[in-house]
Order: C-alpha cells, then sequence, then structure tokens
C-alpha cells in the first residue's frame, strides 16, 4: 500500500489524506525516509517525469484543511530531486534601512506609514491633495497648471502598498520598490512615472497624455491598459509583460530602438547588450504578487531566493549544491506561508540543513 501511495505521489495524484498518511510514515523512521528516496530517485531516472516537467520541479497549490497544516501550510510542495550540481550561491541583497513604507513629498517633508490611523495628506500649501490608509493612498482627481512637484513612495522588503494616482490610474508596488509620481499631473504633456523594482499598472485612459513609465535605461509607453514591470535595480534585465491594451518599451537614450507589445506577451530590455526581446507568457504567473502569490514556471532556485527575500524581509546564503541546481513550478500563497514552511516542505524532499540568525537564513548540506 505504502509503495502505491508513493506512486501516486510523485505522479501528483494522491489525495490530501494519502499525502498526510505518507509524511507521517516517512517521519517514523530513517529507514522509511531512505526507502522514500530511492523511490523517488528510480521514478525520475525512469523518465515518467518528462510528461510532467522538463528539468524542473513542481510546487503544486492547494488548500489542505487545518489538520494537514502542519505538513503543508496552505501549499503543499511536491519535489523531485533533479541533479547535483556543485556551485555554492550567495545572496546578498540588503533590505532597505527602512523598515517602513515612506513617502517623500515634493517640498522634502517625510510621511512614515504605521499604524492603522487613516490621515489626509497637504501640500507645501496647504492644499488637501490625498487620503492615506494603511495599505494605500488615494489622490484626488485634479490637475494642475503649476510646475509638475513630484512624490517618492518607497516600499521595503516584506511589504506590498496599492496607489491611486490623481489621474485615476492604480498602481500596485511589490517589496522593494520605490515610484516615483506627480502629485498632480499637468495639463500638458506626458504622464510620467519613474519605478525602481516591481509595479503593477492600471492606467486610466487618456490618449491626449500618454502615460510614460521609466524604468532603468528604458521607457514603457501606454495609453491605457494593464502590464507589469519589474525593474530591480540587482537585476540585468527589465521585464513588462502586458496583460490587456498595448504598450511600448523603448530604450531611452535611442527611442528608435523599441518594440511593440500584445496581451500575454513579455518584453525584456537587456542592460548590457541594450537589446529588447519578445516572447509570449502566461501573464498570471507575473502578476500573481498582487494576489499575494508567489508564482513559478522552471524557475531556478537563484532567482525563488531573491523572490523570498524581498517578500519576507530576509537575507538567504545558500550553501547547498544540490538545491542550487533545482528549477520549480508552482504557487504559494505567502500571505498564508511563512518562510520556515517553505524551508521545511523543501527539506522533505531535498534533505539540507538550514539555521536562522535573526533574518539571515544559512542554507547548508545534510550533516
Amino acid at each position: 500500500m505504502t509503495s502505491e501511495i508513493i506512486q501516486k505521489y510523485l505522479s501528483n495524484e494522491a489525495s490530501e489524506q494519502e499525502v498526510q498518511a505518507l509524511f507521517e510514515w516517512i517521519e517514523e523512521s530513517a529507514e522509511n525516509k531512505k526507502q522514500f528516496i530511492t523511490a523517488k530517485k528510480a521514478w525520475v531516472l525512469s523518465g515518467i517525469s518528462k510528461d510532467i516537467f522538463s528539468d524542473s520541479v513542481p510546487l503544486i497549490q492547494m488548500k489542505p484543511k487545518n489538520k494537514l497544516r502542519k505538513y503543508l501550510s496552505y501549499a503543499a510542495v511536491f519535489l523531485v530531486l533533479i541533479g547535483l550540481g556543485k556551485t555554492i550561491l550567495l545572496f546578498t541583497d540588503k533590505s532597505k534601512t527602512s523598515k517602513e513604507i515612506v513617502l517623500e513629498m515634493g517640498d522634502g517633508r517625510l510621511e512614515y506609514f504605521s499604524g492603522k490611523n487613516e490621515t489626509t495628506l497637504v501640500n507645501d500649501k496647504g492644499d488637501l491633495v490625498a487620503k492615506r490608509f494603511p495599505n494605500q493612498i488615494i489622490y484626488f482627481g485634479k490637475t494642475s497648471n503649476d510646475k509638475v512637484v513630484y512624490n517618492t513612495l518607497t516600499i521595503p522588503y516584506g511589504k506590498r502598498f496599492k496607489l491611486k494616482l490623481s489621474d485615476g490610474t492604480i498602481v500596485s508596488l511589490n517589496a522593494g520598490s520605490s515610484l516615483r509620481y506627480p502629485e498632480q499631473f499637468g495639463i500638458n504633456g506626458n504622464r510620467n512615472v519613474y519605478l525602481t523594482g516591481e509595479a503593477f499598472f492600471e492606467v486610466a485612459k487618456d490618449k491626449e497624455h500618454p502615460f510614460i513609465v521609466n524604468a532603468n535605461q528604458v521607457d514603457i509607453k501606454v495609453l491605457g491598459t494593464k502590464f507589469n514591470v519589474s525593474a530591480y535595480p540587482e537585476n540585468p534585465t527589465v521585464n513588462s509583460t502586458l496583460v490587456e491594451g498595448s504598450i511600448q518599451m523603448s530604450e531611452t537614450a535611442d527611442p528608435s530602438n523599441a518594440i511593440l507589445l500584445e496581451p500575454n506577451q513579455m518584453a525584456t530590455w537587456q542592460n548590457n547588450a541594450k537589446k529588447i526581446t519578445l516572447k509570449n507568457v502566461d501573464v498570471s504567473l507575473y502578476s500573481a504578487w498582487t494576489k499575494g502569490e508567489l508564482a513559478f514556471k522552471d524557475t531556478p532556485f537563484s532567482t525563488i531566493a531573491k523572490i523570498i527575500q524581498r517578500t519576507y524581509d530576509v537575507e538567504i546564503i545558500n550553501q547547498n549544491s544540490d538545491l542550487a541546481r533545482q528549477n520549480f513550478t508552482g504557487t504559494i500563497n505567502s500571505s498564508e506561508s511563512s518562510v520556515e514552511n517553505i524551508l521545511d516542505l523543501l527539506k522533505r524532499d531535498t534533505p539540507f540543513n538550514y539555521s536562522i540568525d535573526h533574518k539571515t537564513i544559512t542554507i547548508t548540506n545534510p550533516r
């Protein structure tokens, strides 16, 4: 019976009750764990997995009952050991100094978002310009004849935030991101904003005033659409993924170096090559973070580690060669899962040890 459940588990056909029974059986003895690992390796080598994934490890999303939370904590992670590597990866991304969301006003004033109070924002003239909530700012629909004044909103690691601009555009900002935007858009000219990090835009239509996202070395021009932009400074690329409408990505220094996107496409700017490439993608993978989910498709652990660092405000140092060479596919609900949950699930199928010192996680080879 146990061998049958293992086979169903590896084929992603096991029920929640069968998964629970299997995990309990594995925990009963070292011999059971050894037997499971042997069966798993044999299954991989048999080639059965080829129809399910190439060289990625599937993470399959489930919604377990409370009795399964000890093992699954919302997301059940099914892992298969694929290859052994000898690379030691060191992730040293640092979270921002401030642990609070910070708004820098055009006149230099700083507003810190802490607590659950609702407040109003006024400009340097004392005019009411926005209302501030714990998880979002809503600017009033006004335009200005005066010089455009820019505010800057900075989101630290471990947090996300939503912003409604004065033109009605909605911006969702991911962890470790910053957006510079007009307090009120001007009557004339384009609607320019400046992004560092990642954001999902739902742009209000205005044909006479194109909306332009300036991100690293590229500009993304739209009239009215929904799209995601990822432009973290530590990455050598800028990705823009179009959900609906149309956008154009162009090099800031050479606007003729441009490409037009259609829905379900992603444009990638390569900083070093000064080149823009285009491909069709599953756009839901690139907007999942706005729903509190981490979604991956054939994603290397090195990339996943960076995402975990930003999402949970931690630092990961990985010294496990097996884990370093793994790719993963699937979805995890980040609001329901802690870093420990994810590591413990990974650990069940790819043996490793880890230690946590304050917010630094060190992953090592098993003893």
